[in-house]
């Protein structure tokens, strides 16, 4: 009997923390459940979506908001008027003419910076555009644009040189062509992406740049994006600027002019802010802070407001399922409310994030689509075939040249189109 009694307390016991094993179990669940998300288009995408509608806008389009744009055109102005810092366009951040003449008119600007051949035919065609390169190009592909657009208009141009032997191969080109070259020093102020990184280096390039009776150093550029990523961002920039000051340095010494002469380039958007509270650099590249895409959602750019985005209709819509394993779906949309509807959209797998309506996402389950991709949300999101869904460009130079002539929403309507330049790297 005891023996009966003790096995009973045992099984009492086991009952128990069984019980508890299986409480505990389902808090956790629980716990990790997500939450809904979801939600309807705000004032502003409704908007945006009936303006769409009424210029009968049917497919995948980028949206630039004008009122936006100008937004992010005075906070440009305004952050660099006390130090009076010129500002260089970006182009490869605002990829069509429309928009760039729209940004360098606000900025009264004449000085822009280009990144291939196709913004090079674009933009050098403009006899009072300051054209300077930001990265180095092929030394054929630097031909070829001598070969096209003439070696007056390649004489214009300042191009961007790294290295002893792209001299060379530039400098000969440009012999053999009859062209003045005008040589811009890439100078490496701790991004570690390539150019001259220390005094020494970067006075044999100038020393062999003088041995060119064709060849003028034009100045410097140096590009310091990693600064705002570093653990002391104070401290990176510091050094940055110390590097800088030396290669300012070398400039006077071995051209015996004042470097303030000089295309002296720094900065871009996520820390030309900074450079306007105390540079060496006597001008700064700023493109995507006028546009800003998600990348650029920097607290350095806290005066700018979003003001791309990308609309494209819903196709399909309808309750989420798991092709093959229809069996999970309940589980699944039990455990994320967000994925309780499926909805196709014309076109997808752009870079680029959904931000209308709320709680949209990607399907890791389902996976990526460039054809009619699908977006999971709950069962708050009531959108239906033709609706719209909005997305914001994770960045903008690739982004803009898929989709063709850009919209420009003033507000209210679709006020006119900006094309854009030929898709190129």
């Amino acid at each position: 009997m005891a023996e009966a009694g003790r096995t009973r307390r045992w099984t009492r016991r086991a009952a128990i923390v069984g019980g508890g094993a299986v409480v505990l179990g389902g808090a956790a669940v629980l716990a990790s459940r997500k939450g809904d998300h979801g939600g309807a288009h705000d004032r502003y995408f409704l908007a945006l979506s009936a303006a769409l509608r009424k210029a009968g806008i049917a497919h995948p389009v980028l949206v630039v908001d004008q009122q936006r744009l100008d937004r992010n055109i005075a906070a440009a102005r305004a952050t660099l008027k006390p130090a009076g810092l010129p500002l260089r366009v970006v182009v490869k951040s605002l990829p069509a003419t429309g928009l760039i003449d729209h940004v360098a008119r606000g900025l009264a600007t004449n000085r822009f910076m280009v990144f291939n051949g196709a913004m090079l035919d674009s933009m050098a065609g403009r006899a009072d555009a300051d054209l300077l390169l930001g990265k180095p190009l092929p030394a054929m592909e630097y031909a070829e644009f001598v070969d096209r657009a003439g070696a007056e208009a390649a004489g214009r141009v300042q191009w961007l040189i790294d290295t002893p032997a792209r001299l060379r191969q530039y400098a000969e080109i440009a012999a053999a062509r009859g062209a003045k070259l005008r040589a811009n020093m890439e100078i490496d102020v701790g991004l570690h992406r390539g150019g001259f990184a220390d005094g020494r280096t970067l006075a044999e390039a100038v020393e062999l740049a003088r041995t060119f009776s064709h060849v003028a150093v034009g100045g410097l550029m140096g590009y310091d994006a990693h600064v705002p990523k570093m653990s002391d961002p104070d401290a990176a920039y510091a050094a940055s600027q110390k590097l800088y000051r030396t290669a300012i340095g070398v400039l006077r010494d071995k051209l015996g002019v004042d470097p303030a002469t000089l295309t002296l380039n720094g900065a871009g958007s996520p820390t030309y802010a900074r450079h306007a509270q105390g540079t060496v650099a006597n001008e700064v590249s700023v493109g995507s802070a006028f546009v800003k895409p998600v990348d650029f959602d920097l607290a350095s750019l806290a005066r700018h407001v979003p003001a791309s985005f990308i609309a494209t209709p819903v196709i399909k819509a309808g309750r989420m399922e798991l092709p093959g394993n229809e069996w999970l779906t309940g589980p699944l949309t039990f455990m994320d409310p967000n994925a309780a509807r499926a909805f196709f959209i014309y076109g997808g797998h752009w870079l680029a994030t959904p931000v209308s309506p709320p709680g949209l996402q990607f399907s890791d389950l389902y996976g990526r689509s460039s054809n009619q991709e699908m977006l999971t949300g709950s069962t708050r999101v009531a959108l239906k075939p033709d609706d719209h869904v909005f997305f914001r460009p994770n960045q903008s130079e690739a982004v803009f040249l898929q989709f063709g002539d850009i919209a420009l929403f003033d507000g209210e309507a679709i006020s006119g189109f900006w094309p854009t330049f030929p898709v190129s790297a």
